[in-house]
């Protein structure tokens, strides 16, 4: 039976690739067909690990260290893509920065933050997606193929009044993701949203309290957290020709939390 999900031999790189939704992403990716993952995180230990997991499930990884607020880091990633397995042809941007803590108790409102809290949400969720559409593109509408894949969060959908600056960082991504795909959808490059909510992760263990997590699914229609294969099962469809037909839009996996709110 034919695999529709199928990548054959297409170049995917994935950014935040170290853990949780990035990594399960980069896992589903190397095993529907990809012909190389290049797997980048800041930190670079965590890159590597999860390049090894591809490697031995038989796929074929490479793992970059590459920070994606800035251009230069980000073309530095991309020549590394290119010379271990050529141009990519599947980007998928899933680095993100909520800020130190996700718990309400412990987040500062808006009007007490300053510039440099807005630089941190707005570095990694929002210039980081512009800095590597921008070193995706050239190949990917010079050969006439492309999937880009921005994962955002439902904050940047429905807004939530703690992370103000985040969401709306995760809005303009959004935004220019709608935008993107109209311009570039003549070279049949695609460019979609994935919009997701209380994904058990790493990081989100890490940062929010038991009791934060069941204040949350309280606004959650399927009242549990999500796992990272939920998210890299939708991220995974649309890398696929399965979705060749499909541009220019945002797909929640959240658990009915934006329907709920």
């Amino acid at each position: 039976m034919t695999n529709i999900l199928d990548l054959k031999g297409r170049v995917a790189l994935v950014t935040g690739a170290g853990q949780g939704v990035g990594r399960q992403a980069a896992l589903h990716l190397a095993s529907n067909g990809a012909g190389g993952v290049v797997v980048n995180d800041f930190h670079l230990d965590r890159a590597l690990a999860v390049a090894e997991e591809i490697r031995a499930i038989g796929g074929s990884a490479t793992a970059v260290q590459a920070d994606v607020t800035s251009l230069e880091s980000v073309e530095q990633m991309f020549a590394k893509a290119q010379e271990a397995f050529g141009p990519v042809d599947v980007l998928i941007n899933n680095a993100g920065n909520a800020g130190p803590t996700r718990d309400v108790a412990d987040i500062k409102p808006f009007w007490e933050t300053g510039p440099h809290d807005w630089a941190t949400w707005l570095g990694t969720n929002f210039y980081g997606v512009l800095n590597c559409c921008k070193a995706a593109l050239p190949n990917m509408m010079s050969r006439r193929y492309g999937r880009i894949t921005t994962v955002i969060s439902d904050a940047g959908r429905v807004g939530e009044p703690h992370l103000a600056v985040y969401s709306g960082a995760k809005a303009g991504a959004a935004g220019f993701m709608r935008a993107l795909a109209k311009a570039v959808g003549r070279s049949d490059v695609t460019a979609n949203c994935v919009a997701l909510s209380g994904i058990r992760t790493p990081g989100v263990a890490g940062l929010i309290s038991d009791e934060a997590v069941a204040r949350m699914l309280k606004s959650y229609l399927i009242r549990r957290l999500g796992e990272p294969t939920d998210a890299a099962n939708m991220i995974l469809f649309l890398s696929s020709d399965a979705a060749s037909w499909i541009t220019g839009q945002t797909y929640p996996v959240n658990g009915g939390y934006a329907v709920s709110s």
